[in-house]
């Protein structure tokens, strides 16, 4: 395949990359990549470099060098889960107000405001700390919008971790009349959507599941239409067009180096059982898709005519009525004979 080509004009609907075949690098510089990457996220952890990302994710890299797709929560997934625990929050605090105050019974109004402020502080900084820290980073409303607070590294946060998030939460963020407009600005200049206290505890929110995407369809390109009626496919086995299908239904969820390392191995392995070769400057991707589609339209035309020597429309269940003029009397008078069988076995009973 012809080295860093754009694909030519006419390939409408396809990625555009070109599978080159190229030296694969060591592992010592592999690692120095990964550790030159800015650390990122979305909801996916790949368990090393080459592996399926998540979608618009980033990687960062762990202090084992593994790479971690990560996809953080943005604003409105967030907003959601914060009111969902806000609800909670006021309904529980309700409760623990009339209980404390009607345990204790204050006389001094003094002793009336510690009460009130003691409940307070529990409810709304213990909740979220208590939460974070014994289910895994995760709120009710976490739970429900399947958000997940994890370090910066992709590693699960600790009691430190959730109780400064909680002290920035009810000091900083929340009190006043800007009641979590503070947060609300930090997430939108933060590209990790941070808010205050997710920079202070170095922490991120994640999204745990990733919407799927669709694999690409095998067509045959325009261009290559003439030239796949002329493929000899006799070399190409299941097993290895399997593993290009299972490819090209994956391409969109590959980073950017595996897809170029594991389209280049396909092409040439390709290559060394099907002639003749592909015209010059053809991308990889649309070799490999054109090649599967042509197998799936010799098969079925294999079996359409192994169908139709073995069997009759009737056999099928066609009716005949749907047939070519030249067969439809034969299949009416086939139709006409098997219901007039039918008709006559009960009276044989």
């Amino acid at each position: 395949m012809a080295r860093g080509r754009s694909p030519p004009a006419g390939y409408p609907g396809f990625p555009g990359t070109v599978f080159t075949v190229a030296r694969r690098p060591s592992i010592r510089r592999q690692r120095r990549e990964q550790l030159d990457r800015p650390p990122v996220s979305t909801a996916t952890v790949a368990p090393a470099v080459g592996q399926p990302a998540g979608p618009r994710g980033s990687q960062l890299v762990t202090g084992e060098a593994v790479a971690v797709d990560l996809r953080p929560a943005r604003l409105g997934s967030r907003m959601i889960a914060a009111l969902v625990d806000l609800i909670i929050q006021f309904v529980t605090l309700w409760f623990a107000m009339v209980g404390a105050l009607l345990i204790v019974r204050p006389q001094d109004p003094a002793l009336e405001v510690a009460v009130v402020l003691i409940v307070y502080v529990a409810v709304m900084l213990g909740y979220p700390v208590v939460m974070e820290t014994f289910a895994q980073g995760r709120t009710l409303g976490k739970m429900l919008m399947q958000l997940r607070v994890v370090r910066d590294d992709g590693g699960p946060i600790r009691f430190r971790h959730a109780l400064v998030r909680g002290l920035l939460g009810i000091v900083v963020e929340r009190p006043g009349i800007l009641f979590g407009a503070v947060g609300v600005i930090a997430m939108m200049v933060s590209r990790r959507s941070k808010r205050l206290g997710d920079l202070f505890a170095g922490t991120v929110v994640l999204h745990e599941s990733v919407p799927m995407t669709r694999g690409m369809v095998p067509v045959v390109a325009p261009p290559l239409a003439g030239w796949v009626r002329q493929l000899d496919l006799t070399g190409l086995d299941d097993q290895l067009a399997g593993s290009a299908r299972q490819f090209l239904g994956r391409v969109h969820e590959l980073a950017p180096n595996a897809r170029e390392r594991i389209g280049a191995d396909l092409v040439a392995r390709f290559q060394a059982v099907v002639t003749p070769p592909p015209p010059p400057g053809t991308p990889g991707w649309a070799y490999l898709s054109a090649v599967l589609a042509e197998r799936t339209r010799r098969s079925y035309a294999r079996l359409v005519v192994v169908s139709r020597s073995r069997y009759t429309p009737a056999d099928l269940g066609i009716p005949a009525k749907y047939l070519p003029p030249e067969q439809r009397a034969a299949a009416e008078a086939a139709e006409a004979a098997r219901a007039f069988a039918q008709q006559r076995r009960p009276a044989r009973r």
